[in-house]
């Protein structure tokens, strides 16, 4: 995508250029937007995972597998198995505390050093402390599950709060992305946010991209807070920040209005290309964990707003991602470091062995689907929650397929196998 021009913003008293005026000009069509009544009410780490990798401790295992309520790191636990489409087996999980640890990955044996640990963070245990104290607990907790232990990257949703504002009846047709997948949830009864079910009305959720790349989710945060009994303790926060953003600007919160959420989804994957390609002070980023990548989400979020673009005309910004892309700051306790850091995806190639090797995957995996009369859609969509699903995509992208087109691919396959060798492969 070229890039795009944000709108003029003009004092609506005076009507001269104001950089913190809220009525925006399209340099373009001339055509004015008033954005007054918006009310920012803060932009927060909403998620955080980080991974490690290791080897599970014996006796950890045999509380997982002993269920119930255990006591693990100096705390009461409750202990079961998840979904296959976590990646994981067990769970450590407490709520009070807000932490859920995903514990033996699907894909290595238990007795093998590996990625067997993703820490999953709640928003109350995240705005509870600074990145340095969250991170010791992380660690703490992964050096009493695992052995070896060794942080193995994060991945983070970073969400804006916003009233006065909702999208546009033409959202999808407007907003510009690389993402291939892109899904208006609005006309149906239950959507999916980690694992909770929401119900949503029509035009109250949207999403754009991959689970496995950089997400865009919009959808009404008022309902969603509701529908999972979290709207007190949301609307407790929406009103400790009477406006982040403007300090001058009090009783920002308005209890009787809808709020909506603009939130960023960065898996960890992304993150790591971040990590690989980026530069600060001439050096690589290289960061892994938690607390190294906060001074940088400030850069993710605007890198985010880049990559999905609302555009009023061609080549200039919406007024509304205008207004974003200039006020709204990351709500972390650490110096921001995105002015000074050069951000760059370095993507690893897919060609020659490792190119080899996924099409020597692939032509196993549909053998195995045959056998297992797994549809293509159930294996396609297994396939994507897996770690090495970026890898199976950018090999293809290579080649010009997209998503779709891979799964066009595994449909075939698995029709070929059927029809010439049966089900009994």
């Amino acid at each position: 995508m070229k890039k795009a021009v944000d709108q003029v913003r003009l004092d609506p008293l005076t009507g001269l250029e104001d950089r913190y005026g809220r009525l925006f000009v399209d340099p373009g069509t001339a055509k004015l937007t008033d954005l007054s009544s918006v009310r920012l009410l803060g932009c927060r780490v909403d998620t955080v995972r980080q991974l490690y990798r290791g080897r599970i401790r014996p006796d950890v295992m045999l509380k997982l597998e002993q269920g119930g309520i255990v006591e693990f790191a100096g705390h009461e636990w409750h202990a079961g198995r998840v979904g296959r489409d976590s990646g994981y087996q067990f769970k450590l999980q407490n709520a009070d505390l807000g932490f859920v640890l995903l514990l033996k990955n699907f894909n290595v044996k238990i007795d093998v050093i590996g990625p067997h640990l993703k820490i999953e963070v709640s928003p109350h245990a995240i705005q509870s402390c600074t990145p340095e104290v969250l991170q010791g607990w992380l660690d703490r907790f992964a050096s009493e599950a695992l052995e070896h232990v060794e942080a193995n990257q994060c991945a983070v949703h970073l969400a804006l709060d916003v009233q006065g504002w909702k999208p546009p009846a033409d959202l999808i047709d407007r907003l510009l992305c690389r993402a291939r997948t892109r899904r208006d949830l609005s006309g149906i009864k239950e959507v999916h946010y980690d694992g909770e079910a929401v119900s949503y009305g029509r035009g109250q959720s949207f999403l754009f991209g991959s689970a496995a790349g950089i997400q865009l989710a919009i959808y009404d945060k008022t309902l969603q807070a509701y529908s999972i009994d979290k709207l007190d303790y949301w609307k407790a926060r929406w009103a400790e920040l009477d406006n982040p953003f403007d300090p001058a600007d009090s009783m920002n919160y308005d209890p009787d209005a809808p709020v909506w959420r603009v939130e960023l989804r960065f898996h960890h994957t992304i993150v790591q290309q971040f990590a690989d390609g980026s530069e600060v002070a001439g050096q690589t980023l290289d960061s892994c964990t938690f607390v190294e990548l906060a001074p940088h989400l400030d850069g993710l979020f605007q890198y985010g707003l880049e990559s999905f673009r609302l555009p009023s005309s061609k080549g200039v910004f919406d007024a509304f991602w205008t207004l974003m892309r200039q006020d709204v700051r990351v709500s972390v306790p650490v110096e921001s470091l995105a002015e000074q850091t050069y951000y760059k995806r370095h993507y690893k190639t897919s060609r020659g062995f490792s190119g080899k090797n996924v099409e020597l995957f692939l032509g196993n995996f549909v053998s195995l689907l045959a056998r297992e009369r797994t549809s293509a859609e159930k294996a396609f969509a297994s396939l994507q929650t897996w770690e090495c699903w970026p890898a199976i995509r950018d090999h293809y992208a290579d080649k010009d397929m997209g998503e779709r087109d891979i799964y066009r691919h595994i449909q075939n396959l698995l029709r070929d196998r059927i029809v010439r060798w049966g089900r009994a492969v």
